[in-house]
């Protein structure tokens, strides 16, 4: 049986009807995790050009806060146009299904009924869904969406989701530039650190919303960012060598 201190939410009848009548939350998990990520490693590959290449301390602080201001935005810009886009099209797709319940009532409700089909209703229960869900047409909208399209509950909001991966974007990948305004040596060393270290804080933050293990989720991150910076370090070493 399980430990009813380790369920994530309480299920006695009361809490159930509260939390099935809130209206569904949407999740910014994948635009921070995507700006946090994209800062740390496009910074970082530009501290490792510029570290291959053999350039003066003052080129990584200019490079890497343009990097964090331009990229910053066209990521948050980016994010902002495919996320309204996404929402644009979920609302084309409602107008379509109101439209064909309009046009095409039996058809639509023929695919109402082939839907509970599948889910094992048969006879009397399969005919009393159908007449339930097909009652009322936002109900019935909001079905066919979820089932027919697999449309989400919760939409996300562009705006929101652009500032929390500009925000993501800058706190990740402003990290390799600190050693390089600190009076310290070995910079890059540190800044190498650092960075590994905000990879890897990333992906095990990341776990909290999976399955996976805290600690594989962060290497798996901490791989990633690492294999990107490797490859500036080796292209910036390589131009120097073409300049030199």
């Amino acid at each position: 049986m399980a430990d009813p201190q380790s369920l994530d939410h309480d299920h006695t009848p009361q809490a159930i009807a509260v939390r099935l009548a809130a209206p569904p939350k949407p999740s910014y998990l994948r635009d921070w995790v995507l700006g946090g990520i994209d800062g740390a490693v496009t910074t970082f590959a530009i501290v490792a050009g510029v570290a291959g290449a053999g350039l003066v301390h003052g080129v990584v602080i200019v490079l890497g806060v343009a990097n964090l201001i331009a990229d910053g935005l066209s990521m948050a810009a980016g994010n902002y146009s495919g996320v309204k886009a996404e929402n644009d099209d979920l609302q084309r797709l409602r107008d379509m299904e109101r439209r064909h319940i309009e046009q095409t009532p039996e058809g639509e409700r023929e695919e109402v009924r082939q839907i509970f089909a599948n889910k094992g209703f048969a006879g009397e229960t399969l005919e009393r869904a159908v007449e339930t869900i097909t009652a009322d047409e936002d109900r019935w909208i909001d079905f066919m969406l979820a089932e027919e399209f697999g449309a989400p509950k919760a939409e996300r909001a562009p705006m929101p989701a652009a500032a929390v991966t500009f925000a993501a974007f800058v706190i990740c990948g402003v990290v390799p530039l600190i050693p390089y305004t600190l009076p310290i040596s070995h910079e890059f060393t540190v800044a190498t650190v650092a960075t590994g270290f905000v990879f890897f804080l990333i992906g095990s933050l990341k776990s909290r919303w999976s399955t996976a293990h805290w600690w594989r989720s962060g290497l798996e991150t901490l791989t990633i960012g690492l294999v990107a910076a490797g490859v500036a370090y080796l292209i910036g070493d390589l131009l120097k060598s073409l300049v030199a």
